[in-house]
């Protein structure tokens, strides 16, 4: 993406004079010897001025696309039986149809993906050692709700900013308090959502600030990528997994004069994304298997990988941050006043897109963790724990959403960064 350029106040800018402008039809000015009125020029009006991003970016998404239209993200054709698609009238009778719609699919997620772009593109360029894990989170969301021009369950951040280090692989935002410092040595995880309208972009990367974990982070991509290239409709998630998993392995890190062989963490996957739900319900493990449940034309996916120089395998550990209320929550009685209201505030403020306690702390909520595990428990909320691999391994991620259309294959989150 072009860096943006920093606001300019609008009186330094200087008015544009069109050269072209028409002649005045009527007379005017002075009179020459013949008696007829010399004739000038109209009045210039000064041209629209264009915006301009802020930086760090906080101009909303809108005021670049007046006409509500949002660019479409990596066009990729469907492969070998699926080829036919590209140009089949039906198919594209039928994708024209949902372009027209409305409440199209298309252009929402699309509007998440290009706030998505520009939000990352000033993370990864802005996040250094030194900085506090609240301070990258907390401008990291404030792009996007700027961005997005958050609007209750219209439009918002997606879910918790995931900033997931070394041996953690996911499920890591800080709470309120936390100091924790990024340090030269780290791999960090950057994790980020956005969402229009329940439709949620899901794209993540991953950053080093030295050259150790380099092929880490390039076997990652590159599962990423295999994954994403070889989606597609009538596609068997268990064989994807098996591609998945054969790129990842293919990849060994050197670290201190030993080589280590990059392995995919197995009890993690992509998922489908459905509406206002992150995971949608079929998953993309990383390691082959025998699920034969196929993609499908207009499924919505999270291809999203991750790779460890460790187990290759996660646990809960750690303070908890993310939770989600369930889609299918039971209708239980709650024996906590403060969890009746907890919940209230819950379902008007993120009903079933993932939330973390800055959001709560941020909307005016105090001493809510009582009612907070009394939701858990009941099972009405779902707490989402960090996952870990074991002490002293290096975890990476990164992650593309693509669209099922009927004629092509739309990886929405590309951009010119990964």
């Amino acid at each position: 993406m072009i860096a943006p350029a920093p606001v300019q106040d609008k009186d330094q800018i200087p008015e544009v004079v069109d050269e072209n402008e028409e002649v005045d039809d009527e007379a005017e000015g002075d009179v020459v010897g013949n008696g007829e009125a010399k004739k000038k020029k109209k009045k210039k009006k000064p041209k629209k001025k264009k915006p301009v991003q802020s930086d760090p970016p906080r101009v909303g998404l809108s005021k670049f696309f007046p006409n509500g239209v949002y660019p479409e993200g990596e066009i990729q054709p469907y492969k070998d039986d699926n080829s036919w698609r590209t140009t089949s009238e039906e198919k594209r009778h039928l994708e024209k149809l949902t372009h027209e719609d409305p409440e199209t699919t298309y252009n929402n997620i699309r509007r998440a993906a290009e706030v998505h772009r520009i939000v990352r593109q000033h993370a990864r360029k802005h996040i250094r050692p030194g900085m506090t894990m609240t301070e990258i989170a907390e401008n990291i969301e404030e792009g996007t709700r700027a961005l997005v021009e958050e609007n209750g369950l219209e439009a918002s951040v997606g879910f918790p900013t995931g900033l997931s280090l070394n041996n953690c692989a996911a499920h890591y935002t800080p709470n309120a308090g936390d100091t924790k410092i990024l340090k030269d040595g780290d791999v960090l995880k950057v994790d980020i959502g956005v969402q229009v309208k329940g439709r949620i972009c899901d794209s993540a990367f991953t950053l080093t600030f030295d050259h150790t974990y380099d092929k880490l982070l390039e076997a990652v991509q590159a599962a990423t990528n295999t994954g994403v290239r070889e989606a597609g409709i009538d596609v068997r998630l268990g064989e994807l997994a098996g591609l998945i998993q054969e790129t990842m392995e293919s990849y060994e890190v050197e670290v201190g004069g030993k080589l280590i062989p990059v392995k995919p963490i197995e009890n993690l996957s992509g998922h489908s994304i459905s509406l206002y739900q992150i995971h949608g319900g079929k998953s993309v493990n990383l390691v082959r298997n025998d699920d034969p449940t196929k993609m499908e034309e207009g499924d919505y996916f999270a291809i999203e990988t991750f790779g460890s120089t460790g187990r290759g395998y996660v646990i809960e550990s750690g303070e908890c941050s993310h939770y989600a209320r369930k889609i299918d929550a039971p209708h239980v009685p709650l024996r906590l006043t403060s969890a009746k209201s907890l919940l209230s505030t819950i379902n008007k403020n993120f009903g079933t897109i993932p939330f973390c306690r800055r959001y709560l702390d941020r909307i005016g909520e105090s001493k809510y963790l009582l009612a907070l595990n009394h939701l858990v428990s009941q099972g009405i909320v779902e707490d989402y724990p960090p996952l870990c691999d074991e002490i002293g391994a290096m975890t990476a991620q990164f992650e593309h959403t693509i669209l099922l259309r009927p004629t092509v294959k739309e990886v929405v989150s590309r951009g010119d960064d990964y």
